[in-house]
């Protein structure tokens, strides 16, 4: 037997609980996954869009309420207690 390889077994059965595994992975994403309406993706979009001005809106509020900044006019509260002190 020259030039003949044979795969051992343990490659073999590698190959094909990999090859089961994708067929499973197909099968989950074709029958089992309930994927979202258009209607439900642009919901979604505008859910994440108006939390994430909220979140930023907050931050910029706490930022410029609670921030030390000497070029500005407006120090913030903390600014103004340091200035007492």
């Amino acid at each position: 037997m020259s030039g003949v390889r044979v795969a051992p077994p343990v490659q073999i059965f590698f190959k094909m609980r990999f090859i089961k595994y994708l067929e499973e992975v197909k099968n989950e994403l074709v029958y089992k996954v309930t994927w979202p309406t258009w209607a439900e993706l642009q919901d979604s979009a505008i859910v994440v869009m108006v939390a994430s001005l909220i979140i930023a809106l907050t931050v910029f509020l706490m930022d410029f309420i609670f921030g030390i900044n000497e070029s500005s006019f407006w120090k913030g509260i903390l600014g103004f207690v340091y200035s007492l002190l």
